[in-house]
């Protein structure tokens, strides 16, 4: 699972070997489960878009060695990832309408004056800094913030407990306390709004039938699902437009390039890298028989590299159109909240290099701290850098 020596943005050598010789093979999970490993375009979308693959993970194997997790609990209230039609139906329903693209569109404005207040602070504090810490990680937390309608005053603690639970420094204690403590905020935050409705997602929720459990459950899901995806995302993209100056170049010369520029930059560093499902029932795919209980695991970031589907995949190129890409799934469980994170991309990646044109890495590459194949979500750990002082 360890990704090529000095290239931090590639999948795992090995999946490249397997997707080459066969994009359905056999794997041997953890546990002793022997299921399945996809690694091809079609093939994955193939099972990601069936719904006799099921999501619930009490019914997966896990794929990732050296957790110790061998068996994973259903899901909790709320988690829209983990659970099938009927009950993902209604929660589904219930959250559509609050991601459409055009509601999303209206949330622009906001995040191009929440970028420029960070982009402030940046200038403010002089050439020098963690992007991560100063950009990547506040920009979506403040979008989650308004989202969900966290009161001005609360959001310094709750974007404090937001960082500890992907920080480098914080230990596995401190990630779940302070996961904990998120969760007994929105529940707090939630018997507030069914007091006094507000003009935000959770206060627009407390008129449906969701319990507060449920109520609770989806504000922890969203933070969950939109925080360390969009600040891996904005941190990684921006170290691999540092590390491809020409095409960093070609944005710079076209800023109408963005929407374009987020999309391959989705495709080509798939950050949510793997994802599983089960059989829950006998399935032929791609000429094999996935037997019903069999795990499968997707690996997104293969299948985002797959020939098949994208010419010369493993270059990033800015003015390719890579529609297509699984980055947000597919199917029923295509990410929900995928047009806020093309708003806050589309608007921090081109602010942060117009604000900063001479912006570069502090330290060589090889030094920057990536994470780990065991981590869910691929990025950087921190990313220093600096710039020329106007």
């Amino acid at each position: 699972m360890e990704r090529p020596s000095g290239c931090p943005f590639d999948p795992p050598a090995e999946l490249t070997r397997i997707r080459e010789q066969r994009p359905l093979s056999r794997f041997v999970y953890p546990d002793g489960h022997v299921g399945w490993l996809v690694t091809g375009h079609a093939q994955a979308r193939a099972v990601v878009g069936d719904s006799r693959f099921t999501s619930r993970y009490e019914l997966m194997h896990y794929p990732f060695p050296g957790t110790g997790i061998t068996e994973m609990p259903p899901a909790p209230d709320g988690d829209l990832t983990g659970i099938d039609a009927p009950e993902h139906t209604r929660y589904r329903k219930l959250l559509t309408g609050k991601f459409t693209v055009r509601r999303m569109r209206e949330l622009t404005g906001r995040a191009e004056q929440i970028t420029a207040e960070h982009l402030d602070a940046m200038e403010r504090g002089g050439p020098g800094a963690d992007l991560v810490s100063a950009y990547a990680h506040p920009i979506p937390a403040v979008m989650i913030c308004e989202l969900l309608g966290v009161p001005y005053a609360d959001r310094e603690s709750f974007q404090r407990h937001a960082v500890a639970l992907s920080g480098v420094d914080a230990t596995e204690e401190e990630q779940f306390a302070a996961y904990g403590l998120l969760q007994e905020y929105i529940g707090e935050l939630v018997l507030a709004k069914r007091a006094h409705p507000t003009d935000d997602l959770l206060g627009d929720l407390t008129t449906s039938d969701l319990t507060d459990a449920e109520l609770s459950g989806i504000g922890a899901f969203l933070l969950a699902a939109g925080l360390d995806t969009t600040a891996n995302m904005i941190a990684l993209g921006t170290f691999a437009l540092l590390s491809h100056p020409g095409q960093l170049d070609a944005l710079r010369a076209d800023p109408g390039m963005a929407e374009q520029t987020v999309e391959e930059l989705l495709r080509y560093l798939s950050v949510a890298h793997t994802g599983v499902r089960a059989a829950l029932e006998d399935v032929e795919l791609d000429g094999q028989m996935i037997k019903a209980g069999e795990s499968v695991t997707v690996s997104v970031q293969a299948a985002n590299r797959d020939p098949a589907k994208f010419a010369d995949p493993d270059t990033l190129d800015l003015r390719r159109k890579a529609t297509g890409h699984l980055a947000f799934g597919h199917g029923i469980h295509q990410c929900l909240g995928q047009q806020l994170a093309r708003v806050e991309l589309r608007v921090a990646l081109p602010a942060l290099f117009a604000r900063f044109p001479t912006l570069r890495l502090a330290v060589p590459e090889k030094d920057v701290p990536v994470r780990g194949p065991e981590m869910g979500i691929y990025g950087v750990h921190r990313l220093p850098v600096t710039w020329d002082q106007a």
